[in-house]
C-alpha cells in the first residue's frame, strides 16, 4: 500500500512549525501505525533527514503514549489507541495527516511528542489513597455490589493518554479526571478521602489549562477505553457537595 503522509514537524516548543509531506510506499496493510512511521523513518534516515519524533512505549494499547492525531481524530479512525491501528484501516494512496495531541495543557515537545506530564500533576494532586486501609483483606471481607465493582473497573480502565482533552474543543480532561476520581470513590477504601480528592484534583486540572466541559461528548467518542462520560456528571455532584462541606468548615 503506498500513502502520502501530511506530517507536522516543529523542531521546538518555541518554533512555529509546519506540515511536510513524505511518501509513505510499500506499506504492509497489517503494519501498525507506528509501524509504518518506523519505515518512513528508515526512508528519512537514509536520505539524510531528520526522521519524525513520535512518542510510544508499549505497542500494545496499554500505556496510551502514543498519543497523534490522525486525519483530525485522536489516536486516529476506530476507537483504540494509535499503536493498535493498523494500515488496512486506510485506502491505497490516501493522503494521512499526522499532528501531535492539539490542547494547550499539552505543550509540543518536537514533531509529533507533546508534554502530557500535566496529567501526572494531576493525579500527584489526589488521585491515590493515603489513608492506611491495613493490609490485604480476604476477597470476601469487604462485600462490594457487583454493580458498583463493575463500575469502579470501567473507571479505573482509563489509561491516562489525553485523547479526550485533544478531541474536546475547550480541551477539557474532565472525562480522565472524573475517572481517577470515580474509580477510587467507589470503592471503600477510597471513599475516606472522596471530598478531598474532589476538591484538589478538580481545582489542579484547572491550574494546569484545561478547559471545562460543554457536553460535546467528543472525549467519550475517542476513549479508547471507552471510558462514559456520566463519570463527568459523577466527578461535578461529588465536586459541589465537597466545596459546600469545605465552605461550611467541615473537613474535606
Amino acid at each position: 500500500m503506498n500513502f502520502t503522509l501530511r506530517v507536522w514537524r516543529q523542531n521546538s516548543p518555541e518554533d512555529r512549525g509546519r506540515f511536510e509531506e513524505y511518501p509513505a510506499l510499500g506499506i504492509p496493510e497489517d503494519a501498525s501505525f507506528l509501524e509504518m512511521l518506523d519505515i518512513v523513518n528508515e526512508g528519512l534516515i537514509e536520505k539524510g533527514v531528520e526522521p519524525v519524533q513520535f512518542d510510544h512505549d508499549c505497542r500494545e494499547g496499554i500505556c496510551g503514549s502514543c498519543s497523534l492525531t490522525i486525519d483530525g481524530v485522536p489516536h486516529g479512525p476506530g476507537r483504540g489507541t494509535t499503536c493498535q491501528l493498523y494500515m488496512r484501516k486506510f485506502h491505497d494512496r490516501d493522503v494521512i495527516t499526522i499532528e501531535p495531541f492539539r490542547a494547550a495543557a499539552f505543550p509540543i515537545l518536537r514533531d509529533l511528542a507533546v508534554d502530557r506530564r500535566s496529567l501526572d500533576r494531576i493525579i500527584q494532586s489526589g488521585g491515590f489513597i493515603s489513608e492506611r486501609a491495613g493490609s490485604a483483606p480476604d476477597a470476601n471481607a469487604t462485600p462490594i455490589p457487583k454493580p458498583t465493582a463493575d463500575l469502579a473497573m470501567d473507571a479505573a480502565s482509563c489509561i491516562g493518554c489525553g485523547a479526550c482533552a485533544a478531541a474536546c474543543p475547550n480541551s477539557s480532561a474532565m472525562l480522565f479526571v472524573s475517572a481517577k476520581i470515580g474509580h477510587l470513590g467507589l470503592l471503600p477504601q477510597g471513599k475516606a478521602e472522596q471530598n478531598r480528592r474532589s476538591l484538589t484534583m478538580v481545582r489542579a486540572m484547572d491550574q494546569e489549562g484545561f478547559g471545562n466541559c460543554s457536553n460535546y461528548y467528543a472525549c467519550e467518542a475517542v476513549c479508547p477505553a471507552g471510558i462514559s462520560a456520566s463519570f463527568i456528571a459523577r466527578m461535578n455532584s461529588g465536586f459541589v457537595v465537597a466545596s459546600a462541606r469545605e465552605a461550611l468548615g467541615a473537613t474535606p
